[in-house]
């Protein structure tokens, strides 16, 4: 439940709040306001730019729209600041905030100090005596509320950085972690002397084309369930790709590893046909062998996985050692990667 409303709430936010600001700005717009039809347009994009349903807003050109929209309600509220109307100096309040949602903290520090230091100096000259008192005292409080806010969510996320291993869609461990965990465990295989194997799983996708994206998508989340109550409890699994995903099996020699990828790829084939897709599963298994690092046990296991749905997909494949007699793909037993 809490995945869903993180999820949930700031798409419905975006579009409802995308909507109420369109809409302003055509009644700006018929009542003849300019600066408040430029504001409203300008937030309107923002809302738009950086809705959370919008799957392509880190890619181009949505990034740089964002800046485009945040300069021009930032020139349209300083604008109004000197020229009117004043009602709209009080968008000016949320300023810091959207600042810091945008920009990087130094540079959101150093917009903000400018965009303080402006205010101020315009409600010198264009403002009444009792305005300016009022107008100065309650956007010196929402700036220094607004920072301790950023303040707090920067120190929250420093502090929690460490736990957050998890991607968001699958709850499995995330990349940034692999090469990190993996040099740990090759250093403890050879100082122990034990084996150690790496395998990775990957959705046979060009197998099932008629299945839309959205569907696909919906199942790493049980994928990531699956391999949770599968595995042992000292293995870890990552997401290294959309539809991949690799596993550290520490103390598990190639034969052993080629066991376990090929019960979880069967396992895996059987949730796909329980929810209706066509979809096929292949694995691609690596041993540490002597003079492997984190880097080249990954290519090793990618490899296998490639030569595996190379073939068709719906198979194991190993990448140095012979997989053992007893363990069989639907086409017949699985081939060594050489």
């Amino acid at each position: 439940m809490p995945q869903l409303a993180e999820k949930f709430l700031p798409s419905k936010l975006s579009r409802t709040g995308f909507i109420v600001l369109a809409l302003t700005t055509g009644l700006c717009i018929i009542l003849g306001e300019p600066l408040a039809a430029a504001a409203a347009a300008s937030t309107a994009g923002l809302c738009l730019a950086g809705m959370s349903g919008n799957r392509h807003r880190k890619a181009l050109p949505w990034p740089q729209l964002r800046i485009l929209f945040f300069i021009t309600l930032n020139l349209a509220l300083i604008t109004a600041l000197w020229l009117g109307p004043w009602p709209l100096s009080h968008w000016l309040y949320a300023l810091p905030l959207i600042t810091f949602g945008l920009a990087p903290g130094y540079l959101a520090a150093v917009i903000t100090v400018a965009l303080v230091t402006i205010v101020l100096a315009s409600t010198q000259w264009a403002v009444t005596l009792p305005d300016r008192h009022q107008m100065i005292s309650a956007f010196i409080l929402t700036t220094l509320l607004g920072t301790l806010m950023v303040f707090l969510q920067k120190y929250k996320s420093r502090q929690l950085a460490p736990l957050r291993r998890t991607d968001e869609l699958t709850q499995v461990a995330s990349r940034e972690y692999l090469s990190a965990d993996l040099h740990k465990e090759i250093q403890r295989s050879e100082r122990e002397g034990t084996n150690m194997s790496a395998l990775i799983i990957g959705l046979d996708t060009h197998l099932s084309d008629a299945d839309p994206d959205e569907d696909i998508r919906a199942i790493l989340p049980r994928i990531g369930r699956y391999l949770h109550s599968q595995l042992r409890d000292f293995d870890t699994y990552y997401r290294v790709a959309d539809l991949q995903f690799l596993v550290i099996l520490p103390g598990a020699n190639t034969a052993e590893a080629a066991r376990t990828a090929e019960q979880v790829r069967r396992g895996l084939c059987t949730l796909m046909t329980s929810h209706g897709l066509k979809l096929t599963v292949s694995a691609g298994v690596a041993g540490l062998n002597i003079g492997d690092d984190a880097d080249s046990l990954q290519i090793s296991a990618a490899n296998a996985l490639r030569r595996a749905q190379q073939q068709g997909g719906n198979r194991t494949q190993t990448y140095s050692n012979p997989v053992p007699a007893d363990i069989h793909g639907p086409t017949g037993p699985e081939e060594t990667v050489q």
